[in-house]
């Protein structure tokens, strides 16, 4: 079944998120936040931060609650002043509202660094498209090569907006440059048009609980599957939202 999941703060805790709300940028709230090294003008990335895996978010009528491992949190209307910073992100620049309020104390503590918690445009600090899709085939199949063999209780590792039940490994790659119905439960029926493979990188092998490093994913990706330039290999598909609230009858589903 369909499942769909994002973070609200950039880089934590990858969780289900049944029922969010979806428009054309994609699922309301997702990546709303970041968190930012403002000497050095950076947005953090959860590659070399693990620690904020381990740190769970919610975000109801405009109040951010950030909890950690231990029980600590902070909970809060995330407001800012007017104080903005552009910071780097994938080599691009984003303009960012610093915000007041509880969460940068706590995330700076856990993280043992100062860092501030911002506010980013839809998509800024979003690396490709408004979705991401994998499916469960794909996920089977690189378990079975990998011998990781509970993947699929692990979905949370690929930060996948949409995971697709299939039948057929890659098959979401086939998809590339069409218009599909995806059924959601609890949002509905969307119409998204497949974009570019994801280039996977070494999160992959990030748990997605405690994020310790440990599988060898992604050595086994880079020797199975189709990479980029870069020797990143693909996994997984970009897709943009076209229509929310699609009849069914009108398009085959996925």
């Amino acid at each position: 079944m369909p499942s769909l999941g994002f973070a609200h703060v950039k880089g934590t805790r990858h969780e289900a998120r049944p029922g969010a709300a979806v428009d054309a940028h994609g699922p309301i709230g997702d990546r709303e936040f970041c968190f930012v090294d403002v000497e050095r003008r950076q947005v953090l990335k959860t590659v070399q931060n693990p620690r904020l895996i381990r740190m769970t978010t919610s975000l109801v009528d405009d109040t951010l609650t950030i909890t950690l491992p231990d029980g600590r949190s902070a909970s809060g209307v995330s407001v800012g002043q007017g104080e903005h910073l552009t910071c780097s992100y994938w080599k691009r620049p984003v303009d960012l509202e610093l915000t007041d309020g509880p969460h940068s104390q706590l995330a700076s503590e856990w993280l043992g660094k100062p860092v501030r918690l911002a506010r980013a445009r839809r998509g800024d600090v979003i690396y490709g498209a408004g979705l991401s899709i994998v499916t469960t085939a794909s996920i089977r199949e690189l378990a079975d090569r990998s011998g990781h063999h509970e993947l699929l209780d692990e979905t949370a590792r690929f930060r996948a907006t949409l995971v697709l039940d299939a039948d057929e490994p890659f098959i979401e790659e086939t998809w590339r440059g069409r218009d599909v119905t995806v059924n959601v439960p609890d949002v509905g029926a969307l119409r998204v048009r497949i974009g570019d493979p994801i280039a996977r990188c070494a999160i992959l092998d990030l748990d997605p609980i405690t994020g310790e490093r440990g599988s060898n994913l992604l050595k086994t990706l880079a020797a199975s599957r189709p990479r980029n330039e870069a020797g990143e290999p693909y996994f997984g598909v970009n897709a943009e939202v076209i229509e929310t609230s699609v009849e069914t009858s009108a398009a085959p589903d996925t």
